[in-house]
């Protein structure tokens, strides 16, 4: 997945995927579509468009040239394919340009970095359900910070434990693609916010922050991370382990008189598909308090 993110002006095919990979085509697509839950073409198609849409919001490459940095033989397959993706032709899409990002250059790179860090990754970002399996071997400093207000876009859930790492990605998928038709400005990595829990159901958020207010479509939703005070800590390791990040900032709001004022999100800051080692993802864990 890395060397595809990587090389997306060159042969991609399943054959190339596999001389690189050392694996015959069937297997690639096999354990490709296992992983990344898309085949390689979904996933290589995809993500050639993305990086398209961000050339044409971001510098003057005519619109050609665009499409063969981005792997595609021709002009007419290459807009006929960005019109299906993002609803209007690459020349639409240049002229309308990023929200909240015209005056302020550093943020238009900052957008293209992000965008070549997240697509890759939609599918591979999970929460940890809430559940411990006990293998945390975590010691965590837990500190006071303050956050301004962010403009984020969401999707919202109420779904079963068992499935909230199966519906993230979905949900980050369709922001992140709501995201880029709005020509939204990304700031930051994908979180998940949890709304409330029980026994049964979850309620939680899933998106992106976002430089400038861009309305919502459908299950997309515009909100603000709230700002004012947190605890806030740093989880090193599976996704399957931060619920004891979670438990170690519970823990220290107790200890020192706060209380919990608003729902815990976490931030996923590690790109599993550029990092493939779980024990090196880093995951940023907020909770709202008062005293």
């Amino acid at each position: 997945m890395a060397y595809a993110s990587s090389h997306l002006d060159t042969d991609l095919s399943l054959a190339a995927l596999g001389a690189h990979a050392a694996l015959s085509p069937f297997r690639v697509h096999r354990l490709f579509s296992a992983v990344a839950h898309e085949t390689a073409k979904q996933f290589t198609s995809r993500l050639r468009l993305e990086r398209a849409a961000v050339i044409l919001a971001t510098d003057s490459t005519p619109v050609l040239g665009v499409a063969l940095a981005c792997g595609f033989r021709n002009h007419e397959t290459f807009t006929r394919l960005f019109r299906r993706r993002f609803g209007m032709t690459p020349t639409a899409y240049r002229r309308r340009g990023l929200a909240g990002a015209p005056r302020k250059h550093g943020l238009a790179a900052r957008h293209a970095r992000l965008i070549g860090e997240i697509g890759p990754c939609l599918k591979l970002y999970q929460t940890s359900a809430m559940t411990s399996d006990g293998s945390s071997p975590m010691k965590y400093e837990v500190l006071e910070r303050t956050l301004t207000p962010q403009p984020v876009l969401v999707v919202r859930r109420r779904v079963k434990r068992s499935d909230i790492s199966k519906v993230l990605g979905e949900m980050l998928g369709t922001v992140f693609l709501h995201a880029q038709r709005a020509g939204a400005t990304l700031t930051g990595q994908p979180f998940t916010r949890y709304l409330d829990w029980g026994p049964g159901l979850v309620s939680i958020e899933a998106g992106l922050p976002i430089a400038a207010r861009v309305e919502g479509e459908g299950d997309v939703l515009t909100e603000l991370l709230p700002g004012g005070r947190v605890a806030a800590t740093t989880h090193r390791g599976p996704y399957a382990q931060l619920v004891d990040a979670h438990a170690a900032v519970q823990l220290w709001i107790e200890a020192n008189g706060h209380q919990a004022r608003g729902s815990p999100w976490e931030v996923y800051v590690t790109d599993p598909a550029d990092e493939p080692d779980p024990m090196n993802w880093r995951t940023d864990v907020f909770w709202p308090i008062g005293s």
